[in-house]
């Protein structure tokens, strides 16, 4: 672990500083869950019993946003942005993917 700036913060409390944060939502389909990973933690956001297999979504908080003074508020819109990023990543079709198969069939 670095010496220095925050040097009285360990892994763990990094670690429970997350944890503490999961506990403030709750969602009707998707659970999330935290994990230490290196120096960091890794978030992990999966569906609740969904009607088809969809994979998991993991992100990494590194130590500049465990220690960030607004930890809570850029906790909240990294959350936020990785809910976007996993239901659009559940898509199995979009227009884009139209026209890839379109060119393919020339």
């Amino acid at each position: 672990m670095r010496r220095g700036y925050n040097s009285g913060v360990t892994s763990d409390s990094r670690l429970q500083r997350v944890l503490d944060q999961l506990r403030l939502y709750e969602h009707p389909l998707l659970a999330f869950r935290a994990r230490q990973k290196a120096e960091g933690v890794e978030v992990t956001i999966e569906f609740k019993n969904p009607p088809v297999p969809v994979p998991e979504y993991h992100f990494e908080l590194h130590l500049r946003d465990l220690d960030h003074p607004q930890f809570e508020w850029s906790f909240q819109r990294q959350l936020y942005d990785c809910l976007h990023d996993y239901l659009v990543e559940m898509f199995t079709r979009t227009p884009q993917n139209r026209a890839e198969r379109r060119r393919e069939n020339r």
